[in-house]
């Protein structure tokens, strides 16, 4: 742990990601085998499941630290993580034992799920007594299942190449799929390819947010334009006479969507496919509140699979008969993705729509009807661009349409975690219902530094009420908030839910009783529901 606490201290310290890979390098030549495959999983979002309730934890802290349960309670708001907190309030170490390895206090975090409760009582008190420092820190960590650091897993995969002496590309295929740490050893890792895990998903390749002049990007003839699906980004693999079907995020999604793999299945071996997700009937794309009641569950009804069947719109082909054509320019892809799509069609299996436009003010104007289409907005691709890995500026761009807004009030506040522990950040706005304001939405994000301190100031200065954490604020204050989509919900007191809210900017031009009404927002539901 010692030495895993110092690699987190060396990136939590840096902002250059060339200190960092270099950071990571360090220890990938120090550790041994088996933390080093450990860090690599922590490191790529692989954290071990949480083991302990946090309220227990709270609870034997208190114990230990001789504090009362509110006082932890006040310093936990005031510092804003819970494993920072107790680090900080618990006594310092009474034992004097060498540091544990990473993997081994992984292993036996692992084993915790078979323990009672005083069994792991004494497992946490024993490395309280133990540890001190960042290394008591990170164990906390471990234990509420809440472990990150400030590295991505494209550093680490450069980290890995330079160490192994391997192509930086495979390694970040070797990364992806369902593989555990404690089951293989860093090299039985980095030699797995598609010949020894039929499953494995290649890296997804991520468009950034078009900011630019749409104009700037030269000629049209280099760029295909697609809708912007609003569904689950996924894989499609089948190899071995085996369906795969993976999410952006590598879940694999094969129990919520047994329809799709199996009406799927029919595709040649060594296909993989990548596209959206979407629920679609007769042809017609459904909105993604209607995928949404699909996903999470593990073993969806028959029922639930005929009204609600799902389909993958496919936008680009990365493997046919084995044979990885990443490397190959998007026309030469899109061309074998259109004949396979002909030659296997299936209600379930959609090509994504190359749209045709002669210059960018017709794309602008296609743009414009994304909403109307339950897109996002338009994909723009550059027709000679390979397929790359994670996410890169100049090849693939996303062009959202601009979101629907509204003007509300803040009406209650809570403080938020981290930097922002001290600082009311985390909002709940409302809109008028005749004299009354309902709350209809949370927002934590847009407002500068600057305007965050303000607010705080207000929020302190006006505070009506106090329920726990929570306050209620005199209504005085409007903000223009914008969301992407919104639908009915029986789950909100205004009766619909919007989705993605964020705060546009601080209305200081509009008094409270000019906001806007929820009858305002109502009347921005689609038209279909």
């Amino acid at each position: 742990m010692k030495s895993f606490a110092q690699l987190f201290e060396a990136l939590d310290r840096s902002n250059s990601n060339l200190t960092k890979v270099a950071a990571l390098e360090h220890y990938l030549h120090t550790a041994v085998p088996e933390d080093a495959i450990w860090m690599v999983a922590l490191f790529s979002g692989r954290r071990p499941k949480r083991q302990i309730n946090s309220s227990l934890l709270q609870q034997w802290a208190a114990e230990v630290s001789g504090l009362s349960d509110w006082m932890l309670a006040e310093c936990y708001q005031q510092v804003g993580d819970l494993a920072e907190t107790l680090a900080l309030l618990l006594p310092s170490p009474s034992q004097t034992q060498q540091s544990p390895q990473l993997h081994q206090l992984l292993q036996l975090i692992q084993q915790l799920q078979y323990a009672n409760e005083a069994e792991k009582k004494a497992f946490v008190l024993q490395y309280w007594s133990q540890l001190a420092g960042t290394e008591r820190f990170l164990f906390n960590k471990l234990l509420t299942g809440g472990f990150r650091v400030g590295v991505s897993e494209k550093l680490v995969a450069k980290a890995l190449a330079k160490v192994h002496q391997i192509d930086e590309a495979a390694v970040a295929y070797a990364l992806t799929g369902k593989w555990q740490p404690d089951q293989m050893t860093l090299v039985q890792l980095l030699a797995v390819d598609a010949a020894s895990d039929a499953s494995k998903p290649y890296p997804f390749f991520l468009a950034y947010p078009l900011e630019q002049a749409v104009a700037d990007l030269g000629a049209t003839g280099d760029w295909q334009a697609e809708w912007k699906w609003d569904g689950i980004r996924a894989q499609l693999i089948k190899r071995s006479d085996a369906v795969y079907l993976w999410s952006r995020g590598e879940e694999l999604l094969n129990e919520q969507f047994p329809d799709l793999c199996e009406a799927l299945s029919g595709l040649p071996n060594g296909t993989v496919l990548d596209g959206e997700l979407l629920c679609v009937e007769n042809g017609q794309i459904l909105s993604f509140n209607v995928l949404q009641q699909r996903l999470g569950r593990k073993k969806p009804s028959k029922k639930m699979q005929q009204t609600l069947p799902a389909a993958l719109m496919a936008y680009d082909l990365l493997e046919l008969g084995g044979q990885d054509l990443r490397s190959l320019p998007l026309h030469q892809r899109r061309q074998q993705l259109e004949q396979l799509l002909a030659e296997h069609a299936s209600p379930a299996l959609l090509l994504s729509e190359s749209l045709a436009f002669e210059d960018w003010q017709q794309l602008t104007d296609f743009r414009e009807q994304g909403r109307a289409q339950l897109a996002e907005g338009l994909m723009l691709k550059r027709l000679e661009a390979p397929y790359e890995q994670g996410r890169k500026k100049g090849s693939w761009w996303k062009w959202k349409v601009a979101p629907l807004s509204i003007d509300a009030v803040l009406l209650y506040a809570q403080k938020g975690h981290g930097r922002r522990a001290n600082l009311f950040t985390d909002y709940t706005f409302a809109l008028w219902e005749g004299t009354q304001l309902v709350t209809f939405a949370k927002a934590y994000s847009g407002l500068t530094d600057k305007e965050i301190k303000a607010v705080d100031t207000f929020i302190k200065a006006n505070t009506l009420e106090k329920f726990g954490p929570v306050r209620t604020v005199k209504p005085e204050l409007v903000f223009e908030i914008a969301f992407e989509g919104l639908q009915p919900s029986n789950r909100h007191k205004a009766g619909v839910a919007v989705r993605f809210p964020r705060i546009l900017r601080w209305r200081h031009d509009k008094t409270v009783d000019q906001a806007n009404h929820l009858t305002d927002l109502k009347a921005l539901l689609p038209a279909s529901l």
